[in-house]
């Protein structure tokens, strides 16, 4: 039998944070006693208001915008770090995320421990990735580095190791935030090429970047995002286009 396609989709969704004013909340609590007053205690802000589309099996998507428009968060609710306010996720498909470097990693393991640990966290049985221990390692160049704690590896080594596990499990949907600024460009090199393998088994990308060119290249559709709201969703050169020429007029 067949598996189903991957895909995942975002209906009406709607994200609300609520975040404490620590830094006036004495000076706070004083004038609103004295003003016979309720404190206020927290402050809300929406991030996401009606937030809607949908990513098809096949699909690489770059999200594009600027400071706080929302691009990391969207992974984030992709994964299930983040519960929408209101609105429903739909996610069909093995999840991999490549978001923050070496999240997860027990810094006191060695690198080889650190797979099986990420393997296991990812629902794999200790044996499979035991079996795929050797071609991580081989692919992010730490064969020699294998039992060295993983505190002691640069922030180089972490990317390396962190993009080999990722992408040596055959994810069905791949989230990527801003990777491919660390690291040396041989390694670079390689983990494109790897990423395109991926890709021509068609499964999902979500790429989010600030490096419009890698978005033009790599990407088959692009999604800017201002303040939380879609502002244009197709063909990635149009979208880049007018991304730039907004940020150039203002």
């Amino acid at each position: 039998m067949t598996a189903p396609a991957a895909d995942l989709s975002f209906d009406h969704v709607c994200l609300r944070f609520r975040t404490h004013q620590r830094g006036r909340q004495f000076r706070q609590i004083v004038l609103d006693a004295l003003r016979r007053k309720p404190p206020t205690r927290t402050d809300e802000f929406w991030l996401y208001r009606d937030l809607s589309f949908h990513i098809e099996h096949g699909e690489r998507v770059g999200i594009i915008g600027g400071n706080g428009a929302g691009k990391s968060t969207l992974l984030k609710v992709i994964l299930g770090v983040y519960r929408p306010t209101s609105g429903h996720v739909a996610v069909r498909g093995r999840v991999s995320a490549l978001i923050e470097l070496g999240a997860g990693f027990n810094p006191e393991l060695s690198g080889s421990e650190n797979i099986l640990l990420s393997g296991i966290f990812l629902g794999f049985k200790p044996k499979e990735m035991k079996d795929k221990t050797e071609q991580i390692l081989d692919f992010a160049g730490l064969q020699e580095f294998r039992d060295t704690p993983i505190k002691y590896y640069s922030s180089g080594m972490l990317l390396r190791l962190a993009f080999a596990i990722a992408t040596d499990i055959n994810p069905e949907i791949l989230l990527i935030d801003e990777i491919f600024g660390a690291g040396d460009a041989e390694f670079a090199g390689r983990a494109m090429t790897r990423m395109r393998q991926l890709l021509d088994t068609a499964h999902i990308a979500v790429l989010v970047s600030h490096n419009l060119t890698l978005v033009q290249e790599f990407c088959t559709r692009a999604l800017w995002l201002r303040a939380g709201a879609i502002v244009q969703d197709g063909d990635p050169h149009a979208v880049c286009t007018a991304y730039e020429a907004a940020a150039t007029r203002s």
